[in-house]
């Protein structure tokens, strides 16, 4: 049986260009080690500043920002949903979906690359979906890594309060959050064409508009505008305190599906190239 090596493949890749998803997973080895590290980072940084906290230094923040969870520091779970997992950790989520899921049509059609690797016996299809795979993957990396951070500090930052099982509640919650954004800039790149950094700018833009629309509703009066977001569902069900919550995590897995579906079909009946 003669196997079908994927353009673009040499030395040690060979090993990885079976199928589009390895080869995917390899190319972007490096993409996915940056986004992990800086993610679990940034958890670890804020979430060690919360035996420094009292309730006195939090009275300082502006009401404004109490939609994004900055509003309950009286425990180790209220601290973390807004301080860590509520601000900056799901922005970095929802940018790392938008820039991966550029990557994964848009990059490739806007060389030209898209074109040679349809010339050989992989269906768009299937290539949309070992594509997205692929960044699915890296979205729960990132997870797996936040989870083993925050678990490290876990006793010296005074976070014994939330358990492991609602630590990982949460940073499942979070690469589902990715990989709504992943689907969203996967889809949009697959239905329309549109060039790498176009995609990146509408699927970030549309994740800034969500989160401030979750974080901000509140203060209008329109709590159930947070509803419409992923964010409600990525975290308004306060995972790390009442620990996975299935529906909310079910929304955002649906959201997934229907988000690529729906690229994969217009990608298989649109003309490819410019």
């Amino acid at each position: 049986m003669t196997t079908t090596t994927i353009p673009g493949a040499s030395g040690l890749a060979r090993a990885f260009s079976r199928s589009m998803f390895t080869k995917t997973l390899y190319d972007n080895r490096r993409v996915f080690t940056v986004w992990a590290v800086a993610t679990a980072l940034l958890a670890m940084m804020y979430g060690s500043f919360y035996s420094q906290i009292s309730a006195d230094s939090m009275a300082s923040v502006p009401e404004a920002m109490q939609g994004f969870g900055l509003n309950d520091v009286s425990s180790a779970a209220g601290y973390l949903q807004g301080a860590v997992f509520g601000l900056l950790v799901p922005l970095l989520a929802t940018f790392y979906g938008a820039a991966t899921g550029a990557r994964m049509i848009s990059a490739d059609e806007e060389s030209g690359y898209l074109d040679l690797l349809l010339a050989h016996p992989l269906g768009r299809t299937r290539l949309l979906l070992h594509r997205f795979a692929a960044l699915a993957t890296g979205a729960f990396a990132i997870a797996a890594v936040v989870l083993a951070a925050m678990l490290a500090i876990r006793g010296s930052a005074g976070l014994d309060g939330v358990g492991a099982a609602d630590f990982t509640a949460q940073a499942l919650n979070l690469a589902l959050l990715a990989t709504v954004f992943g689907a969203l800039a996967t889809g949009i790149g697959a239905a329309t064409g549109k060039s790498r950094p176009t995609v990146f700018g509408v699927a970030a833009g549309i994740g800034v508009a969500a989160y401030a629309l979750h974080g901000f509703a509140p203060q209008i009066g329109a709590d159930w505008l947070r509803h419409l977001t992923p964010f409600h569902y990525y975290i308004g069900g306060e995972p790390l305190k009442h620990g996975l919550q299935f529906a909310d995590a079910a929304v955002l897995a649906a959201a997934t599906i229907v988000l690529i579906a729906a690229g994969a079909w217009r990608l298989a009946r649109r003309d490819i190239g410019r």
